[in-house]
């Protein structure tokens, strides 16, 4: 490739790329845009991206079908953060011989979601987003919802895999009683990261804090839906910062406006929330914007190794490649 090549960094919607790694001896060889802002539509993202050869995304912000990846024809390479992504056709890039190469996190940084939801579970027992609202306004605890201990309460772990057996140690920390349930669960597993198996339904009734850690797929679209969060405790809080189409929004929002539930959300249906969401104002609720895994020590891995991929693929020498069939091509 010559210096005409382009490069597009997607999502960087906290406008951290740039500064997270030394990007001088890819712009040496290339022109590279930063793309702050979430693109409108496909056709936005079409439009934007059709004159560049090589996109580097992040994680799941922009979907990639194939309906999208066909309509970019200098596309040449594609990056992702992280191992999987699973808004990306790789079998798309892998028909027109398009690499996609992948990064790796480093020792801790898989911890930070868990980490994230630990603090939203907190935020919501306390009422502390209130709490931080009413201050700012002049006020002080007038308003604010009486909280709850955690200690001696139930902790609901739905998916107990590495994010999951982490909230779970989190919860046995707090002196909560750790139960669990995923479709493929067994009790000698729950049993490894002190935790009871129950079943589903149990589970939903009987937890007073639900924290979901469920990867989305086919089969876990919709896992929770209406029937489940009715039978929740009143007043019970559930966690989400895995994947937003895992629990039935609608059935959501009727249960925080009638005041059963209390929802800590870092995940949505649509992302970035659109302005005009009905959870933007919903009662009940802690809300932040996907912060799960955007910590400094995830940008410090995933940026200089997206660089590191984009100038390996221009050596003709890809590396982290996660489909080497595109590369017979």
């Amino acid at each position: 490739m010559t210096k005409t090549t382009r490069v597009a960094v997607l999502d960087d919607w906290q406008g951290v790329a740039s500064g997270a790694a030394d990007w001088t001896p890819l712009q040496r060889r290339a022109e590279v845009v930063f793309f702050a802002d979430a693109f409108a539509d496909a056709d936005d993202a079409a439009a934007k991206l059709a004159d560049f050869d090589i996109v580097l995304s992040m994680r799941e912000r922009t979907p990639l079908p194939a309906a999208l990846i066909n309509r970019l024809p200098k596309l040449r390479m594609l990056g992702m953060t992280g191992a999987r992504n699973a808004s990306l056709d790789t079998a798309a890039c892998t028909a027109r011989g398009i690499p996609v190469c992948s990064t790796q996190g480093g020792q801790y940084n898989d911890s930070a979601t868990a980490e994230l939801a630990l603090g939203l579970l907190i935020a919501a027992a306390r009422g502390l987003a209130v709490g931080d609202a009413m201050i700012r306004a002049g006020g002080f605890q007038m308003g604010v919802p009486v909280g709850i201990g955690l200690a001696g309460k139930t902790l609901g772990v739905i998916g107990l895999g590495r994010l999951g057996g982490y909230m779970a140690a989190y919860g046995r920390a707090l002196r909560m009683n750790v139960i669990a349930w995923s479709p493929n669960l067994t009790a000698e597993k729950a049993a490894a990261a002190s935790a009871r198996l129950v079943s589903k339904d149990e589970l939903m009734a009987t937890a007073d804090a639900i924290s979901i850690h469920m990867v989305l797929s086919e089969r876990s679209r919709g896992l929770l839906g209406a029937a489940d969060i009715a039978r929740m405790k009143h007043r019970a809080i559930l966690v989400n910062t895995s994947r937003g189409p895992i629990v039935d929004e609608a059935a959501m929002l009727r249960a925080l406006h009638e005041g059963n539930i209390v929802a800590a959300l870092d995940v949505y249906d649509r992302e970035p929330l659109p302005p005009d969401h009905p959870l933007r104002k919903a009662p009940n609720t802690v809300l932040s914007p996907h912060l799960g895994y955007c910590v400094q020590e995830t940008w410090d891995g995933f940026y200089p190794q997206m660089i590191e991929n984009a100038l390996a693929f221009m050596d003709a020498k890809p590396v982290r490649v996660t489909n080497p069939e595109a590369l017979k091509s």
